[in-house]
């Protein structure tokens, strides 16, 4: 070759000799066939080129250059994938067989093309040409192939990345394979170890998603595989003699499971597996579209027979029995043993125990004739304290395998292992709570056995609260199931009704057809113990039945047990008058029937009735009359003569409930009074039960609200007006009885000689005391008890503030009823206690304004009228300042000075209360500051105007609507307008203008007139024409 040509061959010529140098290897560098055998195409490819060089040293055509680059870049490609064969894991050429074989076939393909454009060259020389086109048709006809196994197991491998199930047997097919494969004992775990490493190291930079997925696949499959799981010969952490510790035989194990076999079974390679392994393989390879393959020859099978190993197997189930015999005599030792075994040696023993009665089902008996039950029973009794959650549950666990032999189960239950069971369920630990719910699971099987399930005390109540606790679904579903089974027991019905499970017992009450089962589920209902939602439960779906047996007189007394202990639930008291259970009431009471039943249709009647707003509109009789019909209350009060002790007290519990409805008090109070029945409830005032004390003088305080004059008039005349006095001052009374007495007190009309002589200084002096009491003891607080004692008990100081006596004037003066009155309106959240305590402010604002007339016309006492009752020390006192409101001097502390008192402050306070009669009454107390004289006007007007009174009960008077309200503001309201500078400063409130006009338009008589009056007075200031309303009041102030 010259120069000239040497240099421009020289580029293709090196790369062609680079890549042969490390293609040509000795064939024992190559692990596989398709590597070797492109390693003699390279080794003839090196030949023919070498020659070719050393003949035609000057052909440096263009199309020779091309050549040789063509044949450069094939063998470059192919020292790639060459590279991959011998320095990649094995298992990484087995998952990419098939594109490493089809590269080397394209590698070679395309050199063949190459040499026969050369071969075209080289006619000249016979042997040179024949070498070529020989390698040349070789090449072009390669004989790379992905061998049957290789295939095989590279589909396996990349079907198994796809993340499918796989069982024990499956996975130790596969490694089998793989093994073979990669021509590696199988049992050779660290030289497969070391393949899963180095192809884990090849993938570490692999972008092959499929790639990751066979390396993850594969790794679990060898970690599971490789797990040497505990031969059935399992040893005890305690010594038994070595002869009788008998270890397997080799040909024991299942090459595929690696654990004794059940049942052995033959292929036709003569290779015995467990019958369930095999199996599974056989089906993984049908899937895999694949044939059958023995996993530990290799072998394709013809047929998928499968022939049981007889000898074998009856050699097996030999040794079993005779480790199971041993196994049983060292627990029934070591559980007998004085000194109990550890911890770690109970924990063996049971699953020892466990594991022989689900393996070997036909062992149970002889652990059971061992007496393992009762040594577990006796375990758990006595040492549960001691072992552990943990161990319970192994314990309930290895019962629950014995269960299932009958003979063991009932032995279980003599021995009170249900108990322990019941008292697993509440077990510290989720395990432990499984199988005992389990275990009794397996015992409700049998309804003799739930019978003895439900009569545990505490059993119902657990399994009940483990079935609606849906945070554990399986244990919930596990005791359902239990329940459910209990429900089918005849027996069982009271105890889970006990337990909240109420619809065996409905069932039976409403379906049940015989009226004896009626009457035994109604009476279960009478007198059981019912939760609230128990009681809403069995009158939603009880209710009408319970009624209809009210219809036959000896279903009547169960009956009424039952829906007396149903009504005690407010709520239900809607359900049972739309069950229609007042006529049916009715008609017992009123007529020819048992004292007993009377009482209880009574009460029945007492607690619907006690909530109003449900039952008004309601038939009480056969001939639709109501609750609240005359008929039917003249029908109660003559039963109040003549009815039983118990009778009589729910007879008055009827009257107060029913008169206690604001739709029916108007019409039950004119039936009481027209039928003598103010007479008959007042003779129980005095009656030597509490509880018809009680109750009468509650009846009493409802009808003194609607019938006072009428009652005061009775009590009068039947010289108990004192008897309530008696009451308040008794010590022993109790406060429900002082509380009703303070209220009857408190609305009966008095006049003035009757608070004096009937209440007198002892009462304001109690009342006092009480309501001090009353706001320590209540705090923040406030029962129906108290609020109505705090009602009664400002009602009765409303009859001394009502007094002008000079005497209950000095007691005001003496208590401080001002400043009381004044307190409640802060402290109190209840509206009657603010709108009487406001009356009260009211009242005494009057008595001051009468006292400061009445100074006027007198000499002036020595520090003005609120200084009567001061006492004359040698040193006069400081005369205070002329009050604007009563234009004489007040006194700082005053009782009868709301200003000197500091009560118009809590008074604008409550102006903006939610309850209108608040508001009224605030009014009300408001406008007593305020008189017609027009001198004294101006400056009370102007007073009031710096306290904010005036534009608190301006804009009061803008929002209300009107009514009652809007009356007693708008006469303060014109009162104002009345004052020159208000003029002007509402001269233009277009929305007090509007109010007015309103208020003209729509008002009663007397607001018409103030809003005529307040319009005239505002046209006039504003230029509008008119007469000047003031100029017959002697001019404007």
């Amino acid at each position: 070759m010259t120069s000239n040509g040497a240099g421009i061959l020289s580029p293709a010529v090196e790369l062609i000799h680079r890549s042969l140098f490390a293609i040509c290897l000795p064939d024992e560098s190559y692990c596989w066939d398709n590597a070797r055998r492109f390693s003699g195409y390279a080794k003839r490819l090196q030949l023919v080129i070498n020659q070719f060089l050393r003949l035609s040293p000057d052909n440096c055509s263009p199309s020779l250059q091309n050549v040789l680059k063509g044949i450069a870049g094939e063998l470059m490609k192919a020292e790639e994938t060459l590279s991959a064969y011998r320095h990649r894991s094995k298992i990484y050429v087995l998952i990419n067989c098939r594109t490493l074989c089809a590269a080397l076939q394209e590698c070679s393909v395309s050199i063949g093309g190459w040499l026969a454009l050369l071969d075209s060259t080289l006619q000249d020389n016979t042997d040179l040409h024949k070498k070529t086109a020989d390698l040349s048709r070789d090449m072009k006809q390669p004989q790379f192939r992905v061998t049957e196994h290789e295939e095989r197991v590279c589909c396996t491998l990349q079907k198994e990345g796809q993340g499918r199930p796989t069982t024990k047997a499956v996975q130790s097919a596969i490694i089998m394979d793989l093994a073979r494969a990669l021509g590696i004992d199988s049992e050779n775990h660290a030289e497969l170890a070391e393949q899963i490493k180095i192809l884990k190291s090849d993938l570490t930079r692999s972008k092959s998603v499929s790639e990751r997925r066979s390396l993850m696949s594969l790794e679990k499959t060898f970690d599971s595989w490789s797990v040497e799981p505990i031969i059935a010969a399992r040893s005890f952490d305690f010594e038994i003699e070595e002869d009788t510790h008998i270890l397997p035989f080799k040909n024991f194990i299942c090459p595929l499971t690696k654990e004794v076999m059940k049942e052995p079974v033959v292929l036709e390679s003569s290779q015995t597996y467990e019958r369930s392994a095999i199996k599974y393989w056989f089906e993984r390879c049908i899937e895999d579209g694949r044939d059958p393959t023995c996993p530990v020859t290799g072998q394709v099978l013809n047929s998928l027979e499968q022939k049981p190993n007889i000898s074998l197997a009856g050699a097996i189930e030999e040794w079993l029995n005779r480790n199971i015999d041993i196994q049983i005599k060292s627990a029934v030792q070591h559980l007998s043993d004085d000194s109990p075994p550890s911890a770690e040696c109970i924990e063996r023993i049971l699953d020892n125990i466990y594991l022989i009665c689900e393996e070997h089902p036909s062992s149970r008996y002889r652990v059971r004739n061992a007496g393992i039950v009762v040594l577990i029973a006796k375990l758990l009794k006595n040492s549960s304290k001691n072992i552990g959650s943990h161990l319970i549950s192994k314990a309930l666990m290895a019962l629950l395998s014995m269960a299932k032999d009958e003979e063991s189960k009932r032995q279980m239950l003599e021995e009170g292992i249900t108990r322990s069971a019941i008292h697993s369920l509440i077990g510290s630990s989720d395990k432990e709570r499984e199988y005992a719910v389990k275990l009794l699971l397996e015992f409700s099987s049998d309804e003799g056995y739930c019978a003895k399930i439900s009569s545990e005390k505490g059993a119902l109540v657990l399994l009940s609260s483990l079935a609606g606790n849906l945070e554990y679904p399986a244990i919930s579903n596990l005791a359902e199931e239990i329940l459910k089974r209990m429900e089918k027991v005849e027996e069982n019905v009271q105890h889970l009704a006990a337990a909240g499970r109420f619809q065996p017992l409905l069932t039976r009450l409403c379906h049940g057809g015989a009226n004896d089962v009626r009457m035994e589920m109604a009476s279960l209902v009478g007198k059981m113990t019912l939760s609230n939602c128990g009681k809403d439960q069995i009158a939603r779906q009880g209710a009408k039945i319970l009624v209809e047996m009210l219809s036959k007189p000896e279903e009547r007394a169960p009956s009424l047990k039952a829906l007396y202990n149903l009504s005690t639930l407010d709520d239900n008291a809607t359900i049972l008058v739309d069950s229609a259970v007042f006529p049916a009431l009715t008609d017992i009471l009123f007529t020819d029937t048992p004292s007993d039943l009377k009482e209880l249709a009574a009460l029945i009647l007492a607690n619907v009735v006690s909530q109003p707003g449900h039952w008004e509109l309601a038939s009480a009789d056969k001939e639709g009359n109501s609750m609240q019909s005359e008929t039917i209350i003249c029908s109660l009060l003559r039963l109040l003569y003549v009815g039983s002790p118990k009778c009589q007290v729910a007879i008055l519990q009827i009257l107060i409930g029913i008169a206690s409805s604001p739709q029916a008090s108007e019409s039950v109070a004119d039936h009481i009074k027209s039928g003598d029945g103010i007479t008959a409830v007042i003779t129980f005032l005095q009656h030597p039960e509490v509880g018809h004390r009680i109750y009468a003088c509650r009846l009493t305080r409802i009808l003194s609200e609607k019938l006072g004059l009428v009652l005061a008039d009775e009590l009068k005349l039947s010289n108990k007006l004192q008897l309530f006095k008696d009451k308040l001052l008794d010590n022993e009374c109790n406060d429900g009885e002082k509380s009703e007495a303070a209220c009857v007190l408190a609305n009966l009309p008095l006049s003035g000689d009757e608070v004096k002589t009937v209440l007198g200084a002892d009462i304001v002096r109690w009342t006092v005391t009480a309501l001090k009491e009353q706001r320590h003891s209540s705090g923040l607080r406030s029962s129906r008890p108290a609020s109505s004692m705090m009602e009664g008990l400002l009602g009765l100081l409303l009859h001394y503030a009502r007094s002008h006596d000079p005497a209950i004037l000095n007691m005001i003066q003496e208590y401080r009823l001002l400043t009381i009155f004044c307190k409640q309106l802060s402290y109190s959240s209840l509206p009657r206690v603010k709108q009487r305590a406001a009356l009260g402010l009211k009242y005494l604002s009057e008595s001051g304004r009468i006292l400061a007339a009445d100074s006027d016309s007198e000499p002036p006492p020595p520090n003005g009228f609120c200084l009567c009752l001061a006492t004359i020390s040698g040193r006069g006192p400081k005369i205070p300042a002329e009050c604007p409101f009563h234009n004489a001097p007040c006194e700082e502390d005053s009782q009868f000075c709301l200003l000197k008192g500091n009560c118009i402050k809590p008074l604008l306070d409550i102006l903006g209360d939610e309850d209108t009669n608040v508001q009224i009454a605030a009014v009300e107390a408001l406008s007593t500051l305020v008189s017609d004289n027009s001198y004294s006007l101006k400056g009370a007007i102007d007073e009031l105007q710096q306290l904010g009174v005036i534009d608190d009960v301006m804009t009061l008077f803008i929002e209300v609507r009107p009514g009652e309200l809007q009356e007693k503001a708008i006469w303060l309201v014109e009162r104002a307008l009345r004052v020159e500078s208000q003029t002007q400063r509402q001269s233009l409130n277009q929305a007090l203008v509007r109010a007015l006009v309103d208020a003209f338009k729509h008002g009663n008589a007397n607001a018409k007139r103030h809003a005529q009056e307040a319009l005239t007075n505002l046209r006039q200031i504003s230029g509008v024409g008119g007469k000047n309303s003031n100029q017959s009041r002697g001019g404007r102030r």
